[in-house]
């Protein structure tokens, strides 16, 4: 792997002991299904209480699709939970890679900011939100490499895949990234 910060895991992002867990969450950041359902489950009902106190940016809208928000972690093992909001699939030309990156960045920014050194990643939009998962998982692999050769701040990224469909599109990225860091 070209970045020993970068790492890939399988299972259940819940039970993470990480300084905190990425929600792929939706505007109202008052849960659903996925594994925005199950953290919201697993933090018990205080995350949802959290989620309300988030002021809305819009009417109905706490986090805008591309943005990132951060409550504590409650009962998770993770202190934090970063909710952030991907794009819906609709073809790739409506601006979903952008915002997809926009997840991973904003995510990594706040994160920072929060003195978060451990983090674990879902697949974001690879759910019901129909992204490609191929393409997501080198936006993913891609957007966060970038990030952690700027920034020393974050020690360690978990990629975490709920599937073997998942995990494959993740090591496959992970691996290209490698070999085109080696090309440079």
């Amino acid at each position: 792997m070209s970045n020993p910060r970068m790492q890939l895991s399988t299972g259940d992002i819940t039970t993470l002991y990480v300084d905190a867990i990425v929600n792929a969450a939706n505007e109202t950041l008052m849960g659903g299904g996925g594994v925005d359902g199950a953290i919201h489950r697993a933090a018990g009902p205080r995350l949802l209480d959290a989620c309300r106190e988030i002021r809305e940016a819009r009417p109905g809208v706490r986090c805008p699709t591309g943005e990132a928000r951060i409550t504590p972690g409650f009962d998770l093992p993770a202190e934090h939970v970063i909710h952030t909001v991907g794009p819906v699939w609709r073809g790739g030309g409506e601006g979903e890679p952008e915002a997809l990156a926009s997840c991973y960045l904003t995510s990594l920014m706040l994160a920072a900011e929060h003195g978060v050194a451990s983090i674990a990643f879902p697949a974001i939009s690879c759910g019901v939100y129909g992204y490609p998962i191929e393409a997501a998982a080198e936006i993913a692999v891609g957007t966060v490499a970038d990030c952690l050769e700027a920034d020393p701040r974050i020690e360690t990224v978990l990629f975490v895949a709920f599937g073997a469909e998942v995990e494959r599109a993740l090591a496959s990225a992970v691996r290209a990234r490698a070999v085109d860091a080696g090309g440079r």
